[in-house]
């Protein structure tokens, strides 16, 4: 198993497991869970896949829709487990994120694209299953919050860029360059750093309407 499905694959768990414990939030049924599952460990990638004119990667391979099967069986089956993890939706999403970044990026690079847009589709991998999965949970994404999301996402990329350009090993970059994704993340919130607001507290939103 080649470095780029090996990873992707662990992002689909990954993010299976975050889609499960979101559409469990919501106490939704069987069917619901799975779609949220689903939606959230594949539909960054499908995205990537459409715009970069890839064949999309789980139409061709059913271990994708297999691994999500069985990941959203159990991780219902043990979902007490699960939630005695402190914020195990937070850590999951994360380590989706970071997984998906570089499996984004990589193949940008076998596409042939800029270093630029690599990152871009690298960031959209990462974060569109979580902006799918939020919006028919009913949340505001998490990507339009304040926190660092998408930010954590493209300085894993610029890593892996500059990892490439000191001949690292491709094997060593996909890990450095997903560690870096999950510690920004990770650092972020426990120091409680966020994007800067537009908005001032005395301001009233409802002025705009």
């Amino acid at each position: 198993m080649d470095y780029i499905l090996l990873v992707d694959i662990l992002g689909v768990i990954t993010f299976s497991i975050s889609g499960v414990l979101s559409s469990l939030k919501k106490r939704m049924d069987a069917f619901g869970i799975l779609i949220i599952a689903f939606v959230t460990s594949v539909g960054g990638g499908t995205i990537r896949d459409i715009l970069i004119g890839s064949e999309v990667m789980w139409m061709q391979e059913m271990i994708y829709v297999y691994v999500i099967l069985i990941t959203t069986i159990l991780a219902v089956i043990f979902r007490k487990k699960l939630a005695y993890m402190r914020k195990s939706l937070f850590l999951f999403d994360t380590l989706g994120i970071g997984l998906y970044t570089v499996v984004g990026v990589e193949k940008g690079i076998s596409y042939g694209f800029s270093a630029e847009i690599c990152i871009a589709i690298g960031t959209m991998s990462a974060c569109f299953g979580g902006v799918i999965r939020d919006t028919l949970c009913n949340e505001i994404p998490v990507i339009f919050r304040k926190e660092v999301y998408a930010t954590a996402c493209i300085l894993g990329g610029l890593s892996y860029f500059l990892l490439l350009e000191l001949n690292v090993p491709k094997g060593l970059i996909f890990i450095i360059a997903g560690i870096v994704v999950i510690l920004v993340r990770l650092a972020a919130v426990v120091f409680k750093i966020s994007l800067p607001s537009i908005y001032k507290k005395e301001e009233n939103i409802e002025d705009y309407w």
